[in-house]
């Protein structure tokens, strides 16, 4: 069982890059466009829910170990960071960018505070909440982020000679539903952040 919990998380990271090379062909070949959306779409979805069925496995048969922490947190952000960046890049708008670059900056500062804590010996868990803020973070971003990929995706059905009513306004439901869930995901993010640091500000404090 821990060999296929591992395996779903270096999916997601192997998703990750190919999400990259996926949205990079949609741009650059709008010939094959429509089906280059779909796949990014798919393998999203698909890894998103492997990171909630991994976990699940793990806790449920006792599949936990070192590497599968490491993988799954890899993957998670790999995942995120990658589309985040390649959408923000297809989107170049103040409202997506301007969140995206605060959310990528929060997780370089959590890395740096695990990096001076390891050289301490001291690790660095998730901060003890009845809500985890950091795992409502993630799962605001992959919503935000499956509504983003599902308007090119969808946008690939529209027949500008039968344009369908309910379709439109799936789309402009959708737009909504992106911006709003990531700039939701954007304070649940600096929410964590801080939680981290009042944590790292505890360890901190032990050392002499």
């Amino acid at each position: 069982m821990k060999f296929f919990v591992n395996f779903l998380s270096g999916f997601r990271i192997a998703a990750a890059f190919a999400i990259i090379l996926t949205l990079l062909i949609a741009i650059y070949n709008p010939a094959i466009s429509g089906a280059m959306y779909w796949i990014t779409f798919i393998l999203f979805a698909l890894g998103s829910i492997s990171d909630w069925f991994d976990g699940y496995l793990a806790r449920k048969y006792n599949a936990c170990s070192k590497l599968g922490g490491v993988l799954d947190h890899i993957g998670d952000k790999l995942l995120v960071v990658n589309t985040l960046i390649m959408l923000s890049i297809m989107m170049p708008m103040w409202y997506i960018v301007v969140p995206v670059i605060i959310m990528i900056a929060r997780e370089l500062y959590i890395s740096g505070l695990r990096e001076f804590l390891g050289t301490q010996k001291i690790e660095m868990p998730v901060p003890k909440a009845r809500f985890s803020m950091g795992k409502i973070k993630t799962t605001l971003q992959m919503i935000s982020i499956c509504a983003f990929l599902l308007i090119p995706t969808l946008g690939t059905l529209i027949d500008p000679a039968a344009i369908s009513t309910t379709l439109v306004r799936t789309l402009f439901i959708l737009s909504y539903i992106s911006v709003s869930t990531l700039w939701l995901s954007l304070i649940a993010s600096v929410w964590s952040a801080t939680q981290y640091t009042m944590t790292f500000i505890g360890h901190l404090k032990k050392i002499k």
